[in-house]
């Protein structure tokens, strides 16, 4: 972790002419975008796996209408399809699966009072007026909603729900273009439900703003922002 936050404190450094108390932050964001550009080729491919998924569609209805009464078979030829055709039913979860390790550094590193047995500097950083170890909880205890801090973090809330917006509107399309799997009485039990379910997933980003570090919450909404700008672009 101590690499970590010398590589922060740097990228911090390097920013501090521009962006002053907030340099920090700057640097968090400036991260933020190595990590996604690190892993855009992975993105790519997930938008190619996912256009691909989009193509098997009427295959997969037929096979669904063939084998509507023999459920274990209906699953056991939608598998051999993506084999065949060399789709991977998962390939769109790497992307963010790789950027866990990045928030869970960025959580610890400004989660910790100390840092290789020294004070955490990293800690007396800013974005604007609100602390990048605090929480929204401080926040509310020291100047309420409205004060100068709970003010940061309603910036931040406005731009999550804005891109979790963005993403629910784009997974309700995608979810009403695919049909819903079937099996021997329809619909599989349950998986109706999951299915009109995950949209709002989108809109867990502003749990995460309220209850991690501030550092983390930024890394989070520069992420998803990036992320939803990314699929816009890969979509076309």
């Amino acid at each position: 972790m101590s690499v970590f936050a010398r590589l922060v404190e740097y990228l911090a450094d390097l920013l501090a002419p521009l962006f002053h108390a907030s340099a920090a932050a700057a640097a968090i964001v400036l991260f933020t975008a190595l990590v996604r550009l690190l892993v855009h080729p992975l993105s790519r491919a997930a938008a190619r796996g996912r256009r691909a998924r989009a193509a098997l569609q009427p295959r997969i209805a037929a096979l669904r209408e063939k084998h509507a009464e023999d459920p274990q078979r209906l699953q056991r030829a939608i598998l051999d399809l993506h084999a065949e055709e060399k789709v991977s039913p998962l390939s769109g979860c790497l992307p963010s699966l790789l950027q866990v390790p990045a928030f869970f550094l960025l959580y610890h590193l400004f989660s910790s009072t100390t840092i290789g047995g020294e004070s955490n500097g990293l800690l007396g950083h800013r974005l604007f007026t609100a602390p990048l170890g605090g929480h929204w909880t401080d926040a509310l205890v020291q100047g309420g909603v409205f004060g100068p801090a709970g003010l940061v973090y309603l910036g931040l809330f406005a731009v999550a729900a804005a891109v979790a917006t963005v993403n629910f509107r784009r997974d309700r399309r995608t979810s009403a273009a695919q049909p819903a799997p079937a099996g021997a009485g329809g619909e599989v039990p349950g998986l109706g439900v999951v299915n009109r379910a995950v949209p709002f997933l989108s809109f867990f980003t502003l749990v995460t703003v309220a209850v991690v570090p501030l550092a983390a919450a930024l890394y989070v909404v520069t992420s998803t922002a990036w992320s939803a700008a990314e699929q816009s672009l890969l979509s076309r």
